[in-house]
């Protein structure tokens, strides 16, 4: 039986509890390279060793869970909508994300996310490649986010896109264009 069919079976399927987040950062090391994939749903059907390590979870315990189960409540809903937006139309997309590890610390990661393609070219999945942040992006990223995360709570969605795409204008750039060029300046 192959792991999608698995997926499928209810007994397969686990409970999950987010944890609550705490203050501590937990990071890893250059050379590692945080590794997952998932359905079209976002069900975690891979994770690398490097990604379980820093997640805090155990491959069983991320197995067949949402991919969102290390969404952090600070990341801004929007970046996910964008996310998705683009993966949806085939496209891959670099972003900055906080995740929430099973411990409740909160690990930064630059992530490249591309969908998977079957040999119809039909979407079949989608595969997250996750990086350590350049720390300096990150005095950069953390303090726009925190802005993002207002504008939702305040005027909703809405309200956050339009700060996202204002500012984008006024630097000339795509989110992915600005998020690259963070990375590697």
């Amino acid at each position: 039986m192959d792991i999608s069919s698995l997926l499928k079976m209810d007994l397969f399927k686990k409970k999950f509890r987010r944890p609550r987040p705490t203050d501590v950062e937990r990071t890893f090391s250059q050379s590692d390279i945080l590794v997952s994939k998932t359905d079209l749903k976002g069900v975690i059907t891979y994770a690398n060793s490097q990604f379980i390590n820093i997640s805090g979870y155990t491959q069983d315990e991320l197995l067949g869970q949402p991919h969102s189960m290390t969404r952090h409540p600070k990341m801004p809903r929007l970046i996910f909508k964008l996310l998705w937006e683009e993966l949806k139309n085939g496209n891959e997309i670099n972003a900055y994300v906080v995740n929430l590890a099973k411990g409740g610390e909160h690990y930064w990661v630059y992530a490249n996310v591309t969908p998977s393609f079957d040999v119809r070219n039909n979407i079949i999945g989608f595969h997250s490649t996750r990086r350590r942040p350049n720390r300096r992006a990150l005095s950069i990223i953390q303090p726009f986010y925190d802005k993002l995360r207002k504008h939702e709570v305040v005027g909703g969605m809405e309200e956050s896109q339009q700060m996202l795409e204002t500012f984008l204008k006024s630097q000339g750039v795509g989110y992915d264009e600005f998020v690259f060029n963070l990375q590697h300046s």
